[in-house]
Order: structure tokens, then sequence, then C-alpha cells
């Protein structure tokens, strides 16, 4: 995996992996024995929440979540050619570390799409990284990467493809989505503001956070994703950043026709 070239991962299907689809805690959550916490259904393990987009000239990683190891040698990817940020909360952002062997194959640093917090706090927690020290440290001693920064509404170019970052308000911090063509991936979001909805019009898939039940201050709620659903119209839709309160099988088969929860390994062809 890890000795794989360039020239092989590139020229991939345009498609779209869950690495994770879990909330913070993950599921199972530690010190939980509820039902779904013990349940024998694959799909009700989540790790925190990722995805990885085959592009036509590489891999872009949403995110580097603690698992990131773990999910991407589940994926059998020894490596991405890019990664983008949503936000820079722990469960999307403290992975990162394991970074630091992609440079080998990729020949230089990693490139970073993300906005100027969320490079700041980069910056701030992996500190070791870019001290003066660190160009002392034998190559994956330490994250080698090269920041690009973005802005929502602004379009970016990466692996021969377009990235619309799309403003989300999760709570009272201000984080990202993406859409890719006709898929977007909206994580951790409690509104879309009224200009970022005219982005989303006229999907294929969307994949829209969906945390519990009931009201959150941060996430949609499971009826607040659907009727954010209901207004975009999309042809599918895909809600992830689930906790340990749906259980997979029961849950799918209740939601409106084309919503589906998504689960780990699910792949889409977009």
């Amino acid at each position: 995996m890890v000795g794989e070239s360039i020239e092989q991962a590139a020229g991939a299907p345009r498609r779209l992996r869950f690495l994770g689809s879990g909330t913070s805690t993950g599921v199972p959550v530690l010190g939980c024995n509820c039902s779904i916490c013990r349940s024998d259904d694959p799909r009700n393990r989540r790790m925190r929440p990722s995805v990885l987009f085959d592009l036509p000239l590489g891999r872009l990683l949403v995110d580097t979540t603690p698992e990131m190891r773990l999910q991407l040698l589940r994926e059998d990817v020894g490596f991405v050619h890019a990664i983008a940020f949503t936000h820079a909360h722990a469960d999307h952002l403290f992975g990162l570390d394991d970074a630091r062997l992609f440079p080998k194959a990729l020949g230089g640093p990693v490139p970073i799409f993300c906005e100027e917090y969320v490079e700041d706090n980069i910056r701030t927690i992996f500190s070791y990284a870019f001290s003066d020290r660190a160009t002392q440290i034998p190559a994956g001693g330490v994250p080698q990467v090269y920041f690009h920064r973005i802005e929502p509404g602004v379009p970016f170019t990466t692996l021969g493809e377009t990235v619309l970052p799309i403003r989300l308000e999760h709570g009272r911090f201000r984080v990202l989505g993406f859409r890719i063509g006709g898929l977007a991936y909206c994580t951790d979001v409690k509104k879309i503001p009224e200009e970022s909805m005219a982005l989303l019009e006229g999907l294929d898939v969307l994949i829209l956070d969906a945390l519990r039940i009931e009201p959150h201050p941060t996430h949609f709620s499971l009826g607040e994703a659907l009727a954010v659903v209901e207004q975009l119209r999309p042809k599918q839709a895909f809600l992830t950043h689930l906790s340990h309160v749906f259980d997979h099988g029961p849950t799918d088969a209740s939601l409106p026709t084309g919503v589906h929860l998504a689960y780990d390994g699910l792949t889409l062809d977009f």
C-alpha cells in the first residue's frame, strides 16, 4: 500500500468513501452499554467523521480524524494526495500526525486546503512540525505540509477537480462544507446560511449532519436534517455524524425515499 505509486492512484473513478460516519465520541461510546453500542451490526460501529474523494488525479481526504490511520488501512489506502479541512475541532484534526508518512510517496509536502484560522490551529497544535528544529528531523518524523488558503464561495482546483467551499454554521463556529460536481458534503452543521443554500441546489447527492433525534445546539437533529433535504430535494441524501441513538437497520428503513444513513466503508460513485 505505502509503496504504491502516484500513477497507480491517478485515474481512479470519481467516487466518495465514508471513512467515518460517527460523532466526536465515535460509536461504540466508551463506557456505554446501550443496545447500539453492543450491536453486532457493523454499520453501527462508527469512527469519527471523514470522507475520501477519489478524483481524476488522486485522492482528496476531508479531515484527519484520530482514527485516520485505521480508516485508511481499512480502505487499503497508503497515502493521499491532498487534504481539505472543514474546521479544526479535535475529532476532525487530531490524526494529522500520521500524514508525516505521505511525503515519501508524494515526493514533497502534503497540500492542505483550509481557512486561515484552521492553519493557525494546526500550527499551534502541531507546533513541533513547524519549529526551527523540524528541519533537522529526518523525513517521516514530523508532518510536512503546504498550506493553501481557501474561502467560502470561492472555488479551488485540486487533483483535476473544481471544489467549492460552502459556509456552514456549527453553532457559534463557522465551518466549511465542500461541493464537487453534483455531490456536497456538509458535516457539523446547525444552520445553512441562505447564500449557502443557493450553492446546494441541483444536487445528485447531499451528505448532511444528523447527530441525534433531539435538538442539539451545534448539530442538526434528524428532523432538522430531513427538513433541509425536503427543501433542497437532492436525488439522494445520506446522513452522517451519527451518534449511538441510531440503530442503522430500523432507522434507515424508516427514512423517506432516497434518504439513507451513511456507514463506515460506504462508497458512492458520482
